[in-house]
């Protein structure tokens, strides 16, 4: 005699957990203080670093692998190998955990988004994380690759940079740059009539597109914002043919809010991947003063500018914040580009 047949267990699929053990290489074993004492470091060194990559402290947790104690192998061979000392290269490890966090979030938002639609399934189903395991066993070792390679064509540039500027000290001072800030138009308001979906469509083709023209022009973007994009230019006329496009591609799209931009050139400081000083306050002010689908210069661009090429005209004096009374330029092209 037999008894009653049991129902089939659903078919769950793999978990998240599944996902980040895939991506890890393994499940975490370890505890933080024995990585740190087989790499031969302290285990404040290793909270240290820990930390500067963007994590909490677990020191006392089991929550490493074997990937991770290579990696504080590496620092540590790195110090005393290099002659880097260790507070530099905490400095550089904060660097990578501050950009690597936002692109594996980036990543992940549109990886989710390919998945819904090829899966046609929520991210949740069984069916979607099956094919989220599945790019991740088979394509994690072509995205290492990829990164790599993009790390270095930038860590190339960003000598020529140096070297064009003539500059190779800490802090990156830049004698004198041509600063950038485009915003989108009546943004707030926008995004309150748009669900997630549409503003992120918005926000995606806008960084896109500014992206796009300021590559093309040898700028480079510092940040962007959601409705605004900073960029930095050597060259102030090419800084001013980049926000003459953006608003090309970005005003001209009746699907767009129109957009503004201010430029500013003076002498700023480049750190932690972002640039600071006033020319970077100025152009940020100066989005609140153009008008729709215009560009707002500070005397000190126009100065720079070729009279030959382009046309630039003083507005009325008026209070910018934390500038006292400046007197805004409006400028635009009088001759095609070369």
């Amino acid at each position: 005699m037999t008894g009653p047949e049991l129902p089939e267990s659903p078919d769950l699929g793999p978990t998240v957990s599944d996902l980040e053990n895939a991506i890890l290489g393994e499940a975490p074993s370890m505890l933080g203080s024995e990585i740190a004492a087989a790499a031969g470091i302290s285990t404040d060194e290793a909270r240290r670093l820990w930390r500067a990559l963007g994590f909490p402290d677990a020191t006392n947790q089991v929550a490493f692998t074997l990937a991770d104690q290579h990696a504080l192998e590496l620092v540590a061979h790195t110090v005393a190998d290099s002659g880097i000392d260790f507070e530099t290269m905490l400095r550089l490890v904060r660097a990578i955990g501050h950009t690597v966090a936002r692109l594996a979030d980036w990543q992940t938002a549109t990886l989710a988004t390919a998945l819904e639609e090829f899966t046609q399934k929520d991210l949740s189903s069984p069916e979607a994380m099956k094919a989220a395991l599945a790019l991740v066993e088979g394509q994690v070792p072509n995205f290492d690759a990829l990164l790599v390679y993009a790390w270095r064509r930038h860590l190339a540039a960003a000598v020529g940079r140096i070297d064009l500027l003539g500059q190779a000290d800490e802090d990156l001072h830049v004698p004198q740059a041509t600063v950038g800030f485009a915003d989108l138009v009546s943004f707030t308001a926008l995004s309150n009539e748009l669900d997630e979906n549409e503003i992120g469509e918005l926000v995606e083709v806008f960084e896109t597109r500014c992206s796009d023209v300021i590559a093309d022009h040898n700028g480079r973007v510092i940040k962007t914002l959601g409705d605004s994009v900073l960029f930095i230019e050597s060259d102030p006329v090419q800084a001013i043919d980049i926000a003459l496009d953006i608003i090309a591609v970005i005003g001209g799209d009746e699907r767009l809010p129109d957009v503004r931009l201010g430029l500013a050139t003076g002498p700023v400081v480049m750190r932690m991947g972002d640039v600071y000083g006033p020319p970077v306050n100025l152009a940020a002010r100066f989005t609140a003063v153009a008008r729709r689908n215009r560009v707002i210069i500070d005397s000190r661009t126009a100065e720079l500018l070729p009279p030959t090429e382009f046309e630039t005209r003083p507005l009325p004096a008026r209070p910018i914040r934390g500038f006292g009374d400046i007197e805004p330029v409006t400028v635009r092209r009088t001759r095609p580009r070369h």
